[in-house]
């Protein structure tokens, strides 16, 4: 699968041909057309909402690509960009940004608000992630 340049910088991530595939542990770029398919096609997913210019959401975008990679076939992990897709953090009333949210069965079960460290973030989603 081709690399592509996205909207994070001009990092390259692979894209995916369906919403419901990740690619090889990497967090897959949601938008609205298809986050709500994506959430209900994974019995469990942690969605990253984000912007490019907050500065706290590109210091965890390693760290949840990391664990993308390190957790995947236990969950899959989305980014969606909250200034491209503004009814879906509303919908979830996303207020600040970095905010991860952990769904399990198509329902948000978990909310973690801003930066932090991989290891207090494995800490929050320890108790889904088994």
């Amino acid at each position: 699968m081709p690399n592509q340049k996205d909207q994070t910088g001009g990092r390259a991530t692979k894209s995916v041909n369906k919403p419901t595939e990740t690619a090889d542990g990497e967090p897959v770029h949601l938008s609205e057309a298809d986050f709500d398919e994506f959430i209900s096609n994974h019995k469990l997913c942690v969605i990253d909402f984000w912007a490019e210019w907050c500065a706290p959401c590109r210091f965890l975008e390693p760290i949840v690509e990391e664990l993308a990679r390190e957790y995947a076939g236990k969950a899959a992990f989305g980014k969606l960009n909250v200034d491209d897709n503004p009814r879906i953090a509303e919908r979830y009333e996303i207020m600040s940004i970095p905010t991860l949210l952990v769904f399990k069965d198509g329902q948000p079960v978990h909310t973690i608000v801003g930066a932090m460290p991989k290891g207090a973030l494995i800490e929050q989603l320890r108790p889904f992630l088994g």
